[in-house]
């Protein structure tokens, strides 16, 4: 298969995974191709999220597309009518990040029975986190030293982390083949950040 047919098969399935989260798919399809442009497509994941909200049900998807130079993320959420709108709306952003401005790609793989694992089988949930400065969080707590009875202030001691985007997929909530896909573009993203020429 040559690299056009390849890339129009990627774009079709982007679209195909789109429609099948029934999330406004009009509206993501066309938030997500004007931030792709032209750039062929190497890989994406569809990801729809329900959560609840006091009395009120709320969706949520996330596209993530990997193209040959950018990263690029989106967000649609769905709003109830509030003050500032008398019908319920809905809210979409993309965001392009340079694949050379991605720090860190960490993957967390939840296995059950790890004793009698063999490789290639699916995990039973996936955590995807992807870093490029943009969020960064800070946890801190009080140092302490090792004297129980010390009552000195020691200042504070803590971590800084860039968490800039955390998906988490599960075999139960998200079926088997989300987490294929989730893996499948994680591995391609970590690919794409380890090529020296980015």
């Amino acid at each position: 298969m040559d690299g056009m047919a390849k890339t129009s098969t990627t774009t079709q399935g982007l679209r195909a995974a789109i429609e099948r989260s029934g999330y406004y798919p009009a509206l993501v399809a066309e938030a997500v191709e004007a931030a792709v442009g032209g750039e062929p497509i190497r890989s994406y994941l569809v990801h729809q999220e329900t959560t609840f909200d006091q009395n009120e049900v709320r969706r949520h998807v996330t596209v993530l597309v990997l193209t040959g130079t950018r990263f690029i993320v989106s967000h649609t959420d769905e709003q109830a009518a509030d003050n500032t709108s008398p019908t319920p709306y809905a809210t979409t952003s993309t965001e392009s990040v340079k694949l050379g401005r991605i720090s860190s790609v960490v993957v967390s793989r939840v296995v059950a029975n790890p004793e009698s694992y063999t490789p290639g089988s699916l995990p039973r949930e996936v955590v995807l986190t992807i870093g490029w400065g943009a969020v960064s969080r800070i946890d801190l707590e009080p140092a302490a030293c090792g004297d129980p009875n010390c009552e000195a202030d020691h200042g504070y001691t803590g971590s800084a982390t860039a968490d800039d985007l955390s998906l988490r997929v599960s075999e139960a909530g998200d079926g088997p083949e989300t987490v294929r896909q989730a893996l499948a573009f994680a591995q391609a993203i970590s690919e794409a950040t380890a090529d020296p020429t980015r």
